[in-house]
């Protein structure tokens, strides 16, 4: 699927589309083989919660750690077998797709081997630390016959699917801004190993809200990236935690702003401008926004939306990734269309060092 049409200028709203009903949630699998999981951090809780309520079956959970594991196991899908590394799952002919949720440094040899195996990917974002380990990537994906998608479940949240829906169905014109504003708690990296990576925000953080910008540009050609971090006078953490970004496309910007040293009064909000009028949302943080709207000369419509950042997105970033294999298609999420998000991400960090 290529990325949602930004509208042409000259075009007035199409009136047969209610925007209080866009189907914003992911759709029902049409395949549902054995999945293995590589890893077993915290976000994979939420990954296997999202699984099982989708009905989704995790027959294998790989992991260093075989007291993580089990624990996953145990908590999520008692009858799956824990592995104590990745090569004994990938052996096993039952299992068709696997979900790599490991952190960026192990993470590309356990897609390689993953692909060599035959398996169809869903990598956790980034998927890779430079742009010339992603094409190949990409390359050993499409040689092998696999498919391969990235895990920017961010997408699939229920107020960003909204926005992007409505971009998609022509309700907002040609889009010519976006602005992204975030200030939250990220403290809690500070005793782990995420508290090592200096462009924490920009880099394994940032690239949702990249990810974001690539959508509502479509296919306009950039221009420029400026991005700049800088540490606040109270924080313990390693990485800077105050960051912004301004990104030029043809005819449209965006920007984005984080603080992520907000204790109290976190919140989380965006703004999508266009030709026929602005998609609002905020909330108190990145997994809840109670306030979505579209505003056009027809008024504001508020949606109404169920669903999560965690559930609902990462439902929606493996229901693609299956549905895409069964339809024989390039998922929306596939790897070779993430390459332009990563590029935006890598450009950022370049520009703030």
């Amino acid at each position: 699927m290529n990325p949602p049409p930004v509208g042409s200028a000259a075009t007035p709203p199409p009136k047969s589309i209610d925007p209080a009903h866009l189907d914003y949630l992911p759709t029902a699998p049409k395949w549902t083989p054995p999945i293995g999981l590589i890893g077993a951090g915290n976000i994979t809780k939420r990954h296997l919660q999202a699984y099982r309520e989708l009905g989704l079956e995790v027959v294998g959970i790989a992991n260093r750690s075989l007291e993580k594991a089990e624990a996953l196991r145990d908590a999520f899908y008692p009858d799956a077998t824990v592995y104590g590394h990745p090569k004994a799952l990938l052996e096993r002919e039952d299992i068709k797709v696997v979900d790599i949720a490991l952190p960026p440094g192990p993470r590309v040899a356990a897609i390689e081997a993953a692909i060599k195996a035959g398996k169809h990917v869903l990598s956790q974002k980034p998927f890779a630390e430079d742009l010339d380990t992603a094409r190949r990537l990409c390359d050993l994906a499409d040689e092998a016959g696999v498919t391969m998608a990235v895990n920017q479940n961010g997408r699939w949240a229920p107020h960003y699917r909204w926005a992007i829906e409505v971009v998609r169905r022509g309700l907002l014109g040609s889009v010519s801004s976006a602005d992204f504003a975030f200030q939250w708690d990220h403290t809690w990296t500070v005793d782990t190993p995420f508290n090592e990576i200096h462009h924490l925000l920009l880099y394994d953080f940032g690239i949702h809200w990249f990810d974001f910008v690539n959508v509502f540009a479509g296919d306009r050609e950039l221009k420029n990236v400026h991005a700049s971090v800088q540490r606040t006078d109270y924080q313990k953490a390693k990485p800077p935690f105050l960051a912004h970004a301004m990104i030029d496309f043809e005819g449209f910007q965006a920007r984005i702003a984080y603080n992520a040293h907000v204790k109290h009064g976190t919140r989380d909000s965006f703004s999508i401008c266009g030709e026929h009028g602005v998609i609002r949302s905020h909330g108190e943080h990145s997994r809840e926004h109670n306030s979505t709207t579209l505003t056009t000369g027809d008024g504001t419509v508020k949606a109404e939306l169920s669903g999560s950042w965690d559930t609902t997105g990462f439902q929606g970033t493996m229901t693609e990734l299956l549905n895409a294999v069964a339809e024989n298609r390039e998922p929306e999420n596939s790897a070779r269309q993430n390459l332009r998000s990563l590029d935006l991400c890598f450009r950022a960090v370049q520009s703030a060092s």
